[in-house]
């Protein structure tokens, strides 16, 4: 076994036999698939700690469900209304 100093000092990702190779890192699609998976990812974080959903205060799968989507729906308003020169459709700019 290696000494404590030697463990702490290695990366997870020299000790990962699944880590993701170069040739995979440097293509467009893996880019744009980062970009995306982060921005779904912003909807969940937002929604667990503002949306309260990391522990639910409902019981039974319906008021649990209605109040995923209504948290889902406020993040969606909420990134919206942060948008530039994005306006509702039928309003008057």
């Amino acid at each position: 076994m290696l000494p404590r100093s030697a463990r702490s000092s290695l990366s997870l990702t020299s000790v990962d036999d699944h880590s993701t190779d170069r040739s995979t890192l440097i293509r467009d699609g893996y880019r744009i698939s980062q970009i995306i998976r982060k921005r779904i990812e912003e909807h969940f974080g937002w929604d667990k700690t503002v949306g309260r959903i990391r522990q639910t205060v409902y019981h039974g799968i319906k008021r649990v469900d209605q109040h995923f989507k209504l948290t889902m729906v406020a993040s969606n308003l909420t990134r919206m209304a942060r948008m530039p020169g994005v306006v509702p459709q039928g309003a008057a700019r």
